[in-house]
C-alpha cells in the first residue's frame, strides 16, 4: 500500500494520493522514516539519586516505623526530624519501582455476606411485612 501510495503521489501530490486512496497520511509519514530505535539510551540527571540512596529511601519506606504510612505522611515525619532524603513524588517512583504502590497495610477480609433466609415450617412461627423475602415452602398437611 506504502509503494502504491509513493507512485500516486509523484503525479497528484501526497494529500490527494492519500485521500484518494482512503490512506492515513500520518501513517504514511510514520513509516516512510522507519520504526524508532529503542536502543537509545537516555542520560541520568546530574540530581537523580544514585542506587545506595535509592536503597535508603526504600528501607526507611519498609521500615516498621514506617511500614503501613504513605509517602505522603512520612515524608512531613522525616521533615520534623530534620532529615529531608528526597521527595514525595520520588518516594512513590521508588515504590513503583519495586511494586510497592497499593494499599500497604494489612487488608481485613471480610466473610462473604449472606442474605439471612426466612423460612416458616409452620403457622405463626414467622411475620414479615414483606412476602418477597420469604422463603417458599411446602406446607404438608397430615391427617390423623
Amino acid at each position: 500500500m506504502m509503494n502504491t501510495v509513493s507512485e500516486l503521489a509523484n503525479h497528484v501530490g501526497l494529500k490527494s494520493a492519500c485521500e484518494t486512496l482512503d490512506f492515513p497520511r500520518a501513517t504514511f509519514y510514520r513509516n516512510r522514516k522507519g520504526a524508532p530505535s529503542t536502543s537509545i539510551k537516555r542520560p541520568t540527571p546530574p540530581l537523580s539519586l544514585s542506587q545506595e540512596e535509592r536503597t535508603s529511601v526504600l528501607d526507611i519506606l519498609n521500615s516498621e516505623r514506617f511500614q503501613d504510612k504513605s509517602p505522603y505522611e512520612v515524608y512531613p515525619a522525616l521533615l520534623d526530624e530534620g532529615k529531608h532524603c528526597c521527595s514525595i513524588s520520588t518516594m512513590y517512583r521508588i515504590l513503583g519501582a519495586h511494586d510497592q504502590v497499593k494499599e500497604r497495610r494489612k487488608q481485613v477480609q471480610r466473610p462473604a455476606y449472606t442474605k439471612p433466609e426466612l423460612l416458616a415450617t409452620g403457622p405463626n412461627q414467622l411475620w414479615s411485612w414483606d412476602i418477597s423475602v420469604l422463603q417458599q415452602c411446602q406446607w404438608q398437611v397430615y391427617m390423623v
